[in-house]
């Protein structure tokens, strides 16, 4: 059987950029699997949005993040990339956390330099752990790996707004350096910086397009030309979700028909009723007496 981090690094081993959907929950998992998308990431903003209708600032706690990891990941087939934030801790505890998101079906782990409680990176007040507590971070989660646990690890750097893209570069190069499988430098504020990450830092990296954040949504074929490996759009479905969401109150709320609803055969069928019935209906009948 094929574990979700083999499925992970086939995909990176194969040529081209790969376009990644974020999912919130099972439900959103699915949709974006059925849709025809090979990877997916479970978004900390979009959990701590729908899970705690709360800010992506530190709230949420690693055992709600593992927690809802499980339910995304038994949902789905394909890999899964979990926002691990900053590890929940000291280099034991990010130890911990990465052999937890393995065992709950995690394909990868993203592990990041802010200090806590992190925030957004797309929003301001945010800042970085020094470079010896930053790389102790990585080398924990490295660790955690090479000692068995089935997962990748994904690096990441906040240093761009507070410390210039220089910090950015030199801490994605060690984080390379130290054994992170892919590399996420944070909000690049330009096309030119974006090139200049993929130029100056060996290995897979991860583009984060977040509608109207600090870095240029780019379409996927200018991407792959600046060298990225993976484009994660984290909040468009939660956008969407809420967008369409608010719509419909409104409706309700003027005595008035909610549009663009799916019909409900196709809203059982999405949640798995037609599988579960036909599932059941080999059963039926066969513990009766002959």
């Amino acid at each position: 059987m094929t574990t979700p981090a083999t499925k992970l690094r086939q995909l990176l081993a194969a040529p081209g950029l790969i376009t990644m959907p974020c999912c919130f929950d099972a439900l959103s998992a699915r949709l974006i699997e059925r849709a025809g998308f090979p990877l997916t990431f479970m978004s900390g903003f979009a959990v701590s949005a729908t899970r705690l209708a709360q800010p992506d600032t530190g709230l949420i706690s690693y055992g709600e993040m593992l927690d809802q990891g499980r339910d995304v990941c038994g949902a789905v087939s394909i890999p899964v990339i979990g926002d691990a934030d900053t590890g929940y801790g000291n280099p034991l505890n990010v130890k911990r956390t990465v052999a937890g998101y393995a065992a709950a079906g995690f394909a990868c782990a993203m592990i990041e330099d802010q200090q806590a409680p992190k925030r957004c990176g797309h929003t301001r007040g945010k800042t970085v752990v020094s470079r010896s507590e930053a790389f102790d971070r990585i080398r924990a989660a490295v660790e955690a790996r090479d000692e068995g646990a089935d997962i990748l690890i994904m690096a990441r750097t906040d240093a761009r707004a507070s410390a210039g893209l220089d910090e950015a570069l030199l801490r994605a190069r060690t984080f390379s350096e130290l054994g992170a499988d892919l590399l996420f430098v944070e909000a690049p504020a330009t096309e030119a910086e974006m090139a200049r990450i993929c130029n100056e830092v060996p290995g897979h990296h991860m583009a984060n397009m977040v509608e109207d954040g600090d870095t240029p949504t780019l379409p996927p074929k200018q991407l792959e030309a600046l060298g990225y490996k993976i484009a994660a759009h984290p909040l468009t479905l939660l956008s969407a979700a809420t967008h369409a969401m608010n719509d419909a109150l409104q409706a309700l709320a003027q005595g008035t028909d909610a549009e663009g609803l799916l019909p409900f055969a196709e809203l059982r069928e999405v949640v798995g009723f037609d599988d579960y019935d036909a599932a059941l209906a080999r059963f039926r009948g066969s513990g009766d007496a002959e």
